[in-house]
């Protein structure tokens, strides 16, 4: 009973990863994270929540990963089943001469029937652990399967949801390019009438028509790419290509919650792709153990139940009853070297997972800091291009009451126009970046990681409460 308590190999321990107090660039560190928020509450559009249900739904990425989850839980469950007797049936019926149940049996000259049918059952006795680390090492990669199921799931939600953004951004920067047009057109119409009546010069008209044709041929460039996001939107969501439908917020009017980071310490147990590498770090160090028993006799106890007769007459009057019980011993004596090669090189396969195991949380701690630090810049940056839109379009207002005031030349309108016109690019654009950073971060956290349990339509029924 002490051997059976006995596993060979180390036992597994979380290794230690350095992680300092709080975040780089989190200026207000708290205790609690957005992370911990369901992600239907981070992005609170009807449009893009069923867009992310459809995603989760039909994506084949996600598809692709529940199938592996299958996998290696059936492999889990091959594992688990050396921890009971194995039990056979064998059945059979023979007739000839010289030969017993179908075996050559020389000193018999008579021509006989015979019959076995017989109950076999095998169990090794665990003694040093082999079974235990071949559970334990195919546990820990289903639980590692489980978690790249929900690191793809995390990696949809937040391509579905960038996507979605980008297309309420090519949206704006459309309307932004057909009022220029639009402005552009009627500078066209001022200064062509104003040709044709010889107040203005044929230089006026000329660079007035440039600058719409400069503006017009934005259109079709930003219909390309509003086509090519919804093609690549409708890819996730596993449909055909075809139009995406946005009748919620507009990106100026799209809201997202403040976004305290929590701690560094909680990381390491949220994000999928760390805790994924945790689990490959257990099933290797545990395959350690299953190569050390290698080393050591493996014992097991057989036993037989049945019926077997050389004669048909003895297998039918009941005279053949058969029964045995066995205990067997085999181990390696001389291997060439195997086993100590199988040994190191599991060795070196736990020492390469925790490397990576290590790599990997310091990867996560630097997203959340690149996060961090984008969010805050840019924060920064969208107050600054709204003075200068504003600006510019006081600007162009005001040129042009001096230009029908005939205190200004055309000039002066043009250069406030093709000004604001970028302006105005640049600010959707740092809009966009806003909201693709905290997709950003609420990936880099790991958010969303507890709501698993939740029924497709949980979203919309905490929406009515």
């Amino acid at each position: 009973m002490l051997l059976a308590g006995c596993s060979v190999g180390p036992n597994y321990q979380r290794p230690v990863v350095v992680s300092p107090a709080v975040f780089r660039g989190d200026t207000t560190p708290t205790n609690s994270s957005f992370a911990d928020l369901d992600w239907w509450q981070i992005y609170q559009d009807r449009n893009l929540q069923a867009l992310v249900l459809e995603a989760f739904t039909n994506n084949y990425d996600l598809r692709i990963a529940v199938t592996r989850v299958e996998q290696a839980r059936a492999l889990a469950i091959q594992a688990r089943s050396q921890f009971v007797p194995d039990v056979n049936y064998n059945g059979t019926v023979s007739r000839g001469r010289n030969e017993v149940l179908g075996s050559a049996f020389p000193n018999n000259a008579s021509t006989l029937s015979s019959a076995a049918v017989t109950l076999n059952a095998f169990w090794e006795l665990d003694l040093w652990g082999r079974v235990r680390r071949l559970n334990e090492a195919a546990r820990a990669k289903f639980l590692a399967s489980e978690e790249a199921r929900r690191g793809v799931r995390l990696s949809l939600l937040s391509e579905v949801a960038a996507d979605y953004f980008r297309l309420l951004e090519l949206d704006q920067e459309l309307e932004i390019a057909s009022r220029t047009t639009n402005s552009f057109t009627e500078s066209l119409k001022i200064f062509s009438q104003r040709l044709e009546g010889g107040t203005a010069s044929a230089l006026e008209a000329s660079r007035a028509e440039a600058a719409l044709a400069g503006a017009s041929a934005t259109i079709p460039e930003i219909l390309d790419q509003i086509s090519s996001t919804e093609n690549q939107l409708c890819l996730l969501l596993a449909r055909t290509p075809g139009p995406i439908e946005r009748s919620g917020p507009s990106l100026e009017a799209m809201t997202l919650p403040g976004i305290p980071a929590g701690l560094p310490s909680s990381l390491l147990g949220r994000r999928p792709d760390v805790r994924e590498a945790e689990q490959l770090l257990r099933s290797a160090n545990a395959q350690i153990g299953e190569s050390v028993a290698e080393f050591f006799p493996r014992i097991g106890l057989t036993a037989l139940a049945g019926r077997v007769s050389p004669e048909l007459s003895a297998f039918t009057l009941g005279s053949a009853n058969a029964w045995g019980i066995a205990a067997n011993a085999s181990g390696p004596l001389f291997e060439g070297g195997r086993l100590v090669g199988q040994y190191r090189q599991s060795k070196a396969a736990r020492d390469e997972a925790l490397l990576t195991y290590k790599q990997i949380a310091l990867g996560a701690l630097r997203d959340v800091s690149d996060a961090l630090i984008s969010h805050e810049r840019l924060g920064e940056s969208r107050e600054q291009r709204a003075r200068q839109v504003s600006a510019l379009g006081t600007a162009v207002k005001l040129s042009s009451q001096r230009y029908v005031a005939g205190k200004a030349s055309y000039y002066e309108v043009l250069e406030a126009q093709q000004q604001l016109f970028p302006a105005e690019i640049n600010l959707a654009r740092t809009r966009r970046d806003e909201l693709l950073v905290v997709v950003s971060l609420y990936k880099a956290l790991g958010g969303g990681w507890h709501d698993e349990a939740n029924s497709p339509s949980a979203p919309f029924k905490s929406s009515k409460q």
